[in-house]
């Protein structure tokens, strides 16, 4: 099979990362029999550097047209003035609104061989294997905004469709897992919140064979630091689902591990690490590019239903984290084409 992959390496470390998971792509069309044709574009700093804009038209008419889309990071010093009037986090922004790519899947893992980085005692890690689906195109980050001499104002808004679409969606990732939901909200306080939670509880009943539980955001956000093991499938708004993530990134032990997918309806879909650009170590070649790889692995199993392709990806990443090498990330001394070398080589060890 041929498939059209969009490239969007971005800023920092995203083009070195995002090479390496196009390294993987390869190597598995060369195992399984596919060919990946890949179109790089432009996004974020590099492209307000090259064009003037964030997400230029034809970065966003090539992803409109993809059979799926992997991004690297945007952002950077270089750009990081508030005030600028183009950021490299609005091409980002706009390109989830576009692709209308609602459904953000963060899923979360702790390797048993990397526990002692986290900050948790290792017996609360136990079993910890969470799914977090964030809804990304509503609420505070698309609502109005105002800024006048001494206020400001950022609207919070959702439909009940848009709340039912990103819900439907956590409950059927439930029924394949362990088929347990966790529904986040703050419907004590905010009327968005009181009407997702009655639309999680409307939907409820087409659900029989899951089980629904409903948690404020701020008793969540101890939760997930004390009894991690408890959840399965979370489901939670844009703002909070930000927050929460990357707080139960630290559980993992690095940013660098975690992949996510952003998916829409149809074909439209973007695949990220969920760290940032990393300006910090950008060009040295000792970014971990775990995250993008395994992100590569959620690309091959949502957008292209290549099931067995992106177990045979995360079984080569669990080798290397369970073997080495490690990057500096996770307490080893492995360059980016280290560890991409070292994954390589256990996909063509562990051949389907």
């Amino acid at each position: 099979m041929n498939y059209r992959i969009v490239t969007l390496p971005g800023d920092g470390v995203g083009p070195e990362v995002s090479a390496a998971a196009v390294e993987v792509l390869h190597e598995i069309g060369r195992q399984f029999g596919h060919q990946f044709q890949i179109d790089e574009q432009l996004i974020g700093g590099a492209a307000i550097d090259a064009t003037g804009q964030a997400l230029p038209e034809a970065s966003l008419e090539a992803a409109r047209q993809a059979d799926a889309v992997l991004l690297g990071a945007v952002g950077g010093p270089k750009w990081s003035d508030p005030q600028a009037k183009v950021r490299p986090e609005q091409g980002l922004l706009a390109l989830r609104a576009a692709l209308q790519v609602y459904a953000n899947l963060r899923p979360l893992q702790v390797h048993p061989a990397l526990a002692e980085l986290s900050p948790l005692k290792n017996e609360r890690l136990q079993g910890v294997d969470i799914l977090f689906v964030r809804e990304l195109t509503g609420g505070t980050y698309f609502g109005a905004k105002q800024r006048g001499k001494d206020f400001a104002t950022d609207e919070c808004r959702y439909t009940e469709a848009e709340i039912e679409r990103v819900v439907r969606r956590a409950f059927e990732l439930a029924r394949g897992r362990r088929r347990h939901l966790t529904s986040v909200d703050k419907a004590n306080v905010l009327e968005t919140s009181r009407l997702w939670r009655s639309t999680v509880q409307r939907l409820a009943g087409e659900y029989p064979d899951v089980v629904v539980e409903h948690q404020l955001v701020d008793s969540m956000a101890m939760l997930l630091l004390t009894q991690p093991s408890r959840y399965d499938v979370v489901v939670t708004e844009n703002l909070f689902g930000d927050i929460l993530t990357d707080e139960a990134a630290a559980l993992a032990g690095s940013l660098g591990l975690l992949p996510s997918a952003s998916l829409g309806e149809g074909r439209n879909a973007l695949y990220e690490p969920i760290h940032g650009s990393a300006p910090d170590i950008a060009g040295q070649g000792i970014a971990n590019p775990v995250g993008t790889i395994l992100s590569a692995a959620l690309l091959l199993r949502h957008s292209l239903q290549l099931d067995a392709e992106a177990s045979a990806v995360e079984k080569a990443v669990d080798h290397v984290l369970s073997k080495g090498p490690h990057s500096r990330d996770i307490g080893g001394e492995a360059g980016t084409d280290e560890v991409l070398t070292a994954v390589l080589k256990a996909l063509r060890n562990n051949r389907h």
